[in-house]
């Protein structure tokens, strides 16, 4: 097995991190506090401060780099504050900086379904993107950056809203009021699933491509937060009463492309 660096061990980041180690891959692994260097060296990985800005990267980065054929970048664009900074010159200056003079050979960029706007369509990975937020925008121009890059493979993963035991918005609306958008449909995806599959592209090859990640089940918002705040014993959300509808997420290629079958479907 080969080596592979994580640049963000974060929500998703650490436990893909775990998991891989488990399949027998060496891992390198970034954080950008020094306070959660032990705990990811505690669990086998190679731990590794960096930080990035628009025009500059503090770390060692050559040596988080050094040897590594696979490239796994999931940081959020977090562009909230007063002093907003490009995501996509960070990822810029990441790559001119430090990527183009490494060993990979293939990076895979964790992106979102936000690249496609809120149009109530059936998406597929054909559909033309139409963001509507700043970061979808953001999110948007990094992949097209690195798919442009001819030093390596980019593999560009959309994920809808990721769910877990420990981030549910199930609970974040449990007894709120005036909830709006109530006929939309879900497009989540599970912690354990967004895990599987990464492991499935890696472990197939599966680089050069553009893939959507969202579970197969697509109840309206109020039915499926409603039916999870009872099922959780929560104070029951309501919703505003609209015609709102919304997008479909289609998972179909990574379903008949990659043979990945959901650990969680219905039971999201």
């Amino acid at each position: 097995m080969h080596q592979i660096s994580i640049l963000g061990c974060g929500w998703l980041g650490l436990p893909l991190a775990e998991h891989l180690i488990q399949k027998g891959f060496s891992i390198k692994g970034s954080t950008t506090s020094s306070n959660r260097m032990g705990e990811l060296e505690s669990k086998e990985i190679e731990a590794f401060i960096i930080e990035l800005s628009p025009d500059k990267i503090s770390g060692d980065y050559a040596a988080f780099l050094q040897n590594s054929k696979t490239l796994i970048i999931d940081i959020p664009p977090k562009l909230r504050g007063e002093n907003p900074e490009s995501f996509v010159e960070k990822i810029k200056t990441f790559t001119h900086e430090g990527v183009l003079y490494s060993s990979i050979e293939n990076v895979l960029f964790v992106s979102s379904t936000s690249v496609y706007g809120d149009e109530t369509i059936l998406v597929t990975e054909e559909t033309i993107e139409k963001p509507e937020t700043l970061s979808g925008k953001e999110l948007l121009e990094t992949e097209h950056f690195l798919q442009q890059q001819t030093n390596f493979k980019t593999t560009i993963l959309r994920f809808g809203g990721l769910i877990g035991e420990s981030r549910n918005p199930a609970k974040s609306l449990a007894g709120k009021t005036n909830i709006t958008t109530p006929n939309a449909p879900i497009n989540l995806i599970h912690q354990d699933d967004c895990i599987g599959i990464i492991t499935a592209i890696i472990e197939q090859n599966f680089w050069g491509e553009k893939i959507n990640a969202t579970t197969p089940f697509h109840p309206t918002r109020k039915e499926y937060y409603t039916s999870k705040a009872k099922e959780l014993g929560l104070p029951l959300p309501e919703f505003e009463e609209s015609d709102d509808s919304g997008k479909v997420i289609d998972s179909s290629k990574l379903i008949a492309e990659l043979g990945y079958g959901f650990i969680y479907v219905k039971d999201i």
